[in-house]
């Protein structure tokens, strides 16, 4: 025999184990030769053992039992358990950006990492349960260019849109008409309230950075002629504390803030802080937190839900400005 035409044979036999076995559903050496028979590869069933056999000796797991006077073949649990597939097929589903078409392919690419077996188990538990999917189908072909850019250590340019009343894609023009086309440095794609977003840093603005969400990005490429900045080079070493800060993409200054709120309301506190967070007793029914958060109104908003049981203690202007912010409610809502 051709030694190419050995190579498929081993090879054409363990992608078959390696998809189609584990240790719930091995297959006999009489089956397994009928199989590879079906799909046009000359195997016996007296060369299975040698086949296998060879295969492990080159490092490729196959595990082997006899039953019943036949010996059985599989190869053992893959890299991924079922709970680790599950969770990110789930993280896909829950992602807003992640369009419903990409949604479907991406988990029906995790599925796949389980084996036929496990595939068909976690496509029949898998339940569609985000209703808030964006459209953009074109966000990979984004990443892609931005990871790009971000490796070439190069500026990217880009088109910006936001959505109208009719939930139309509409871009982001000049005072002339013209569609702007913006032109940044990238520093770090990361998640935050399941959308992507690009952390940007334009010379134009020393000293501060601007963020876009990947899915209202659109036409992205590398700027080839261009260089990062050296201001830019020194944010990326600062994004991990960067990405820990609350409220961080909906802008405003970032701010030291204490906060006095009552124990029933830790959990949340913890959700929205972290379990890293450093909590101190204040008296019986009240804890202390105090934070580095950007004072926006979206911290505003989250306040408010909490009612009385959260207050600001420090900083007083910071605490006047938000009973500012409610009482400019009122006022409206009494119009």
């Amino acid at each position: 025999m051709a030694e190419n035409d050995k190579k498929l044979i081993l090879l054409k036999l363990y992608e078959y184990l390696l998809k189609e076995t584990d240790e719930k559903h091995p297959i006999s050496r009489r089956e397994l030769a009928r199989q590879m028979s079906d799909q046009g590869i000359a195997c016996h069933i007296r060369t299975i053992s040698r086949d296998v056999a060879l295969l492990n000796e080159s490092g490729y797991e196959i595990m082997s039992f006899m039953k019943d006077r036949e010996r059985y073949y599989y190869v053992p649990e893959l890299e991924f358990s079922i709970p680790e597939l599950k969770i990110m097929m789930d993280a896909v589903h829950g992602a807003n950006f992640v369009t419903e078409k990409k949604t479907a392919d991406l988990t029906d690419k995790i599925a796949s990492l389980g084996g036929s077996h496990r595939k068909a188990l976690l496509k029949r538990s898998m339940k569609d349960f985000n209703a808030h999917k964006h459209s953009n189908e074109s966000i990979l072909y984004s990443v892609d260019s931005i990871e790009e850019a971000l490796n070439k250590k190069k500026k990217i340019s880009f088109y910006y849109s936001d959505l109208n009343e009719k939930a139309e894609r509409v871009f982001r023009k000049r005072e002339s008409g013209e569609i702007r086309r913006y032109t940044v440095d990238p520093i770090a794609l990361i998640v935050s309230d399941d959308n992507y977003y690009l952390i940007t840093y334009n010379e134009r603005y020393p000293g501060s950075t601007a963020n876009y969400r990947v899915d209202r990005m659109d036409r992205v490429e590398a700027v080839e002629t261009s260089e990062q900045s050296k201001e830019a080079a020194e944010m990326v070493s600062v994004v991990k504390n960067y990405t820990r800060q609350s409220f961080k993409m909906q802008g405003g200054e970032l701010t030291k803030v204490t906060l006095h709120f009552n124990r029933g309301i830790l959990g949340p506190i913890f959700d929205q802080f972290g379990e890293k967070t450093r909590v101190k007793v204040v008296d019986e029914n009240t804890l202390s937190i105090t934070v580095m958060l950007r004072a926006a109104k979206t911290f505003y908003g989250w306040l408010a839900q909490f009612g009385d049981e959260i207050r600001i203690v420090e900083p007083r202007e910071l605490r006047e400005m938000y009973y500012e912010h409610l009482e400019k409610i009122l006022r409206k809502g009494e119009k």
